[in-house]
């Protein structure tokens, strides 16, 4: 595998952690020395080329291939309870808290797709909004969608049931509010901002 560069880690954490917790684990266990001999359940089951160290699991793959190998690392942490960290993002999956709708997905502008994300990465993936990530977008197919776009003093929000609906927001704050509210279902992002 040529110029392998980019890497996701895997582990059991019991709680949901914040980036910095994560980026922290990442870090330290970086520095410390891969096991040998048996591998873990879960190993076997990620693609890529994996590094086993204790109770961390590390999965390196190409820049060309990173977008299918990481959607399905992200599956394979999720179907196993454990969390996901993304050093070149700089994003951590956690288990939950999850949104309402089973199998929404979130799509950003620079190729992740997530399944069923937890509300804690959408959050934090708003805040990555730029001309590198031009967009992130909660999809609930068949059904209804949100989508997020940096621009210049603020963010053009879409939301489509139906008809497709825009509001200009100013504050990154009412952008992660909105987006909250429309992962758990809630509908007061619609009476609060003024749509076109």
């Amino acid at each position: 595998m040529g110029g392998v560069s980019v890497e996701l880690m895997v582990w059991d954490e019991p709680t949901p952690i914040t980036r910095d917790q994560a980026r922290a684990v990442y870090l330290s266990v970086r520095k410390s020395r891969p096991m040998t001999g048996a591998v873990p359940e879960v190993a076997k089951e990620l693609p890529g080329l994996v590094t086993v160290f204790p109770r961390h699991v590390l999965v390196s793959m190409d820049l060309e291939s990173m977008d299918e190998i990481s959607g399905q690392v992200f599956a394979v942490a999720r179907a196993h309870g454990m969390v996901c960290y993304d050093p070149q993002r700089d994003l951590v999956h956690n288990v939950a808290p999850l949104g309402i709708y089973e199998g929404m997905q979130l799509h950003t502008g620079d190729g992740m797709i997530v399944h069923d994300p937890d509300l804690g990465l959408v959050h934090d993936v708003l805040g990555t909004l730029s001309a590198q990530n031009p967009f992130a977008a909660l999809v609930v197919f068949g059904r209804h969608f949100l989508q997020v776009s940096p621009l210049d003093g603020g963010y053009e929000v879409e939301y489509k049931e139906g008809t497709m609906v825009r509001a200009v927001l100013a504050d990154l704050a009412d952008v992660r509010r909105a987006c909250h509210e429309y992962a758990t279902g809630d509908r007061a992002f619609l009476s609060r901002h003024a749509w076109s």
